[in-house]
């Protein structure tokens, strides 16, 4: 992959943070990236002051630095920044915020040399991964202390994993046949100011989130056909009178899943009931409007993946550089908690489906809780409470943190925008997520059991095929912990997803 400061699709970045594509600077970046640093080299050379490169840092930006201390201005900033606190980011996020950083420095609009960029490439490439602990940032001057523990591996300095183990940042870099670099003027800052931490977690948790927005359909079509609910709801007419994108793909994808369905056809002319429950009926709209909430706050991270997003930017043309605030997090924050709200409903909707197939009340006929011998046997009783207990956290954990503020750095930073705490909740609402629906994919297959040998739609078919390789029929009780994990897992790795992509 060649970097030129381009546009990165989530499946781009995934490339790179879960997969072994090289990456590279583009050679038509090159002069951009020259031309940028010799504004810097130039200010040095006449001696003038410049924020971030001849000052102090924030409230200490009025402090002036003298040339000969611009190198340990640099690497004291780098280290006092690398403050984070708890467990480290996962390889591939850490991997998508070096290549993500590397592809906003490209842009031109930074002021740090060549090689700073390269080392970062050459670090993927390499697969040396920084320790980066998840928290201690707040997304205001970018994540500073995520983006100042990436930047010790650089430097030599901080821990690295390097093929499975954990070590000094120099150890790995020796080890992958690298040299720790020197950083001159201005690199260290335009190494920590940014948001790459936050769009590294909130965009492989929005790859995830996609897919679950997917998997929702087929679990909510088969928890229809197991309860003998009408595809009538999703009539391409109804869509077109309310033509919001998702309404009408989720339609769409709900009608080819159901296709040739025998069960269906069953009850077509002695159904008494006249329209479905909400939660089967107004799929299209709910689980739309979560696919058109994942469409906009996608479409953020495409922008802010070409941005730049550290201060002062370099203007080679004109020589200027300006202090600003493009590394504030609010744009990622505000969208990242967005897509938290939206998947929290999401697993709303799917957990009264669960309810309806358990409940004895209201799953037209089933047995009380799935169970072969309800009383003796407790079927998916407890599979249900443990769907309210994802989803009760979910709720919890889908509160907004960009809506709070508690102002940094002596009042400089009075207004912060918790985008990495945004980015963190919404990664842990994904782990929720795909649990409950796993345990709908579970449940709704059992309930299928109890209509056969009537057969359900081709794709609710498949679906259920996958799910049997998974997990046998729940024939008597047993701990169903590992098959919700383990389906849990084939969600994570698209095992319900190929099949219907063409569908």
């Amino acid at each position: 992959m060649q970097l030129n400061g381009q546009p990165l699709a989530l499946s781009d970045i995934a490339a790179v943070a879960l997969g072994d594509t090289v990456v590279e600077v583009s050679p038509s970046a090159h002069p951009r990236v020259l031309a940028s640093r010799k504004v810097i080299e130039n200010i040095i050379v006449r001696d003038a002051v410049v924020y971030g490169v001849s000052t102090g840092f924030g409230k200490l930006s009025d402090v002036r630095i003298q040339p000969d201390e611009l190198r340990e201005l640099q690497l004291n900033l780098i280290r006092s920044h690398a403050c984070g606190i708890g467990n480290p980011l996962s390889e591939p996020e850490v991997r998508a915020m070096m290549l993500l950083r590397a592809n906003v420095l490209v842009l031109g609009l930074s002021g740090v040399r060549l090689e700073i960029i390269e080392m970062l490439c050459q670090m993927l490439n390499h697969r040396v991964c920084p320790v980066v602990p998840e928290k201690g940032s707040v997304g205001a001057s970018g994540d500073l202390a995520p983006l100042a523990h990436l930047a010790l591996s650089l430097i030599g300095e901080g821990e690295s994993f390097f093929q499975g183990q954990r070590m000094e940042g120099r150890e790995a870099l020796r080890l992958a046949g690298l040299e720790p670099v020197l950083l001159e003027a201005k690199e260290g800052l335009a190494l920590l100011n940014g948001t790459q931490a936050m769009h590294a977690v909130g965009g492989l948790s929005m790859l995830r989130a996609k897919r679950l927005a997917h998997v929702a359909d087929v679990a909510g079509a088969m928890s229809l056909e197991a309860l003998k609910g009408t595809p009538a709801a999703f009539d391409p007419r109804l869509q077109e009178a309310r033509p919001h994108p998702g309404q009408r793909a989720v339609a769409n994808h709900l009608l080819a899943l159901l296709q040739g369905s025998e069960i269906r056809e069953s009850h077509r002319k002695d159904d008494p009931r006249i329209q479905d429950a909400y939660s089967l009926r107004c799929m299209p709209q709910v689980h739309g409007a979560v696919r058109d909430a994942l469409s906009h706050c996608t479409d953020v991270l495409l922008i802010e993946s070409g941005s730049a997003t550290d201060n002062p930017l370099v203007f080679a043309e004109t020589g200027d550089v300006i202090s600003g605030g493009n590394f504030h997090g609010a744009p990622l924050g505000l969208a990242l908690d967005y897509a938290a709200i939206a998947l929290t409903d999401l697993m709303s909707i799917s957990e009264r489906r669960i309810d309806r197939l358990v409940n004895p009340d209201l799953n037209e006929g089933l047995p009380a809780f799935l169970a072969r011998h309800p009383g003796t046997q407790s079927g998916f009783m407890i599979a249900h409470v443990a769907a309210v207990s994802l989803l009760n956290e979910a709720k919890v954990l889908a509160h907004p943190a960009s809506i709070d503020n508690v102002p940094t750095s002596g009042g400089k930073e009075d207004h912060v925008s918790m985008g990495m705490t945004s980015a963190l909740k919404l990664r842990s609402i994904v782990d929720l997520a795909e649990n409950l629906l796993a345990i709908e994919l579970l449940a709704s297959a059992e309930a299928l059991e109890h209509r056969r040998p009537l057969k359900a739609g081709i794709g609710v078919e498949r679906a259920f095929a996958v799910l049997r390789k998974i997990a046998p029929p729940l024939t008597q009780d047993r701990s169903l912990s590992g098959d919700i994990a383990r389906v849990a897992e084939a969600i994570r790795g698209e095992k319900f997803d190929s099949d219907y992509k063409k569908l």
